[in-house]
C-alpha cells in the first residue's frame, strides 16, 4: 500500500512539473532562437520579490498559461539581482557590483536588467523572433491579466495595435479563456 501511494505521489508530482513553464537560461533560449525563431518571453524576477513568489505560485503553475508560454515562446527565468553572465545582442552584461553575501536580499541591478529598462519587479519581458524588445509588463498578474498580454504579445496583433484607443478597446473586450 505504501508503495502505490508513493507512486502515487511521485507521478502526481511529474505531472505537475510537466504542466510547468519549461524555464530556460537567456543564452539557451538565443540559440534555440537562432535555430528556430521564436518570441522570447523572460520573467525578470528577484529574490527577495513577494509578488514574484506569487507569479510563481499562482500565474506560472497555471496549465494554461504554462501551455501558452511554453508553445509560444522561449522562457527565460532571470534574476534581475543575480551574478550571470549575459551575452545578448554584440554585448556582454554582468553585475560588477553582486555581493553573494546579500544573494537572497536585495543586491545590486544586473546590467542586463537596466539595458532592459526594467525598473520594478517582476516584470516580464517580451522579445521579438530577433530578441528585440517589443514592450515589458510591469507587476503581478493573474493568468487572466497575464492571458491578455500573452495572446498580444505571443502573436503579432500587437502590430496592429498602433493606439493607445485601440489598445483600450482590445484591453476592454478581451475574454480570457485560461481556467483561474
Amino acid at each position: 500500500m505504501k508503495y502505490i501511494l508513493l507512486l502515487t505521489a511521485l507521478f502526481s508530482l511529474h505531472m505537475a512539473s510537466a504542466q510547468g513553464v519549461k524555464w530556460m537560461s537567456m543564452e539557451d533560449a538565443l540559440a534555440a532562437q537562432a535555430e528556430n525563431p521564436k518570441k522570447i518571453f523572460v520573467d525578470m524576477y528577484t529574490k527577495w520579490c513577494g509578488p514574484c513568489k506569487l507569479l510563481d505560485r499562482n500565474t506560472f503553475s497555471n496549465p494554461d498559461v504554462a501551455k501558452f508560454i511554453n508553445t509560444n515562446f522561449y522562457p527565460v527565468k532571470f534574476n534581475a539581482e543575480g551574478d550571470d553572465t549575459i551575452q545578448y545582442k554584440e554585448f556582454t552584461f554582468r553585475n560588477p557590483g553582486y555581493d553573494p553575501a546579500k544573494a537572497a536580499r536585495r543586491n545590486t541591478s544586473h546590467q542586463f536588467t537596466d539595458y532592459m529598462g526594467v525598473t520594478a519587479y517582476p516584470t516580464v519581458l517580451f522579445l521579438d523572433e530577433d530578441a528585440n524588445l517589443i514592450n515589458r509588463v510591469k507587476g503581478y498578474k493573474t493568468p487572466q491579466q497575464m492571458e491578455l498580454y500573452l495572446k498580444l504579445f505571443g502573436t503579432d496583433l500587437w502590430k496592429e495595435i498602433k493606439t493607445q484607443e485601440r489598445f483600450d478597446e482590445y484591453f476592454a473586450n478581451f475574454k480570457p479563456e485560461f481556467r483561474s
